[in-house]
């Protein structure tokens, strides 16, 4: 796109797929994506820094920088860094409000405030991140003593795609939680892509 502004786009890596994928398929060729790794969501007080090293970075190579973090349990430690970068970031407390849309989240946790969510890059990794990374798979009676108060699993699903459908209800049985799905799309998150392009 001729004219537009050199824009760096700062996200996480559990969001890598779905931003290239909108990037491509939307033609926004002045647009580069760089991921931070998706685990600081395990030490959310180091995302803050990570995004000013990534734009501190970039600067002389573009012209602009959008962030596609939420606060992502920051506690307004990233807003604060952003303001003295002077770079704008997507809003949103995580990234299941930003792909469901505010009031839609608001309203799923309204009807039912035990719910636990997946995205399709949750799903995808399901295994390794929940049964294995939060000591299930080991120790089995974990399941109850996590998910005991949840009763369900929302699949917030970014693609219509049979197989992670699949996976994502075998997620909810594995948890002894009913199943729910909701096409989402990329939420948010594209519309705030869209609505800078310049």
């Amino acid at each position: 796109m001729d004219g537009c502004l050199r824009t760096l786009l700062v996200c996480c890596g559990a969001l890598a797929r779905e931003v290239v994928a909108m990037v491509e398929g939307n033609g926004w060729d002045h647009m580069t994506v760089q991921c931070l790794p998706a685990h600081l969501h395990n030490a959310p007080d180091r995302i803050p820094e990570a995004v000013r090293d990534r734009i501190r970075a970039g600067r002389g190579q573009f012209d602009r920088f959008l962030v596609l973090f939420s606060d992502c349990g920051t506690g307004g430690q990233l807003d604060r860094v952003l303001d003295e970068e002077g770079v704008e970031r997507i809003g949103g407390t995580h990234c299941y409000e930003v792909f469901a849309g505010v009031t839609n989240y608001a309203a799923m946790m309204k009807e039912e405030p035990g719910s636990f969510f997946l995205t399709d890059f949750l799903v995808r990794h399901f295994d390794r991140l929940i049964l294995q990374g939060m000591g299930i798979e080991r120790f089995p009676r974990l399941r109850n003593i996590y998910f005991g108060k949840y009763k369900k699993v929302v699949y917030l699903a970014q693609t219509e795609n049979p197989e992670l459908v699949a996976k994502a209800e075998a997620a909810a049985a594995r948890l002894g939680l009913e199943f729910e799905m909701r096409f989402t799309g990329y939420g948010d998150f594209e519309r705030f892509l869209a609505s800078r392009q310049a």
